[in-house]
């Protein structure tokens, strides 16, 4: 894998609930309500600072994908 920084990892990047809901085009309240319901892992930085793992946002799409492709 691809080198970040500091030996960071791109699956292993963290991300912000903006930075999620604006690669998903979707409302950072949305992104706030789906890891409300487990359907999102984050994790919690202490205080009220919350990330999610690259590699997480990855797995929630391809999980995406699969959804739709069985209703069709």
């Amino acid at each position: 894998m691809t080198s970040k920084k500091d030996g960071e990892t791109l699956a292993d990047e963290l991300l912000t609930i903006d930075e999620v809901a604006a690669e998903l085009k979707l409302h950072p309240d949305t992104i706030r309500r789906y890891i409300r319901q487990s359907k999102l892992r984050a994790t919690r930085l202490g205080g009220t600072a919350v990330r999610i793992r690259r590699s997480e946002l990855e797995r929630f799409i391809h999980e995406g994908e699969e959804a739709d492709d069985k209703e069709d």
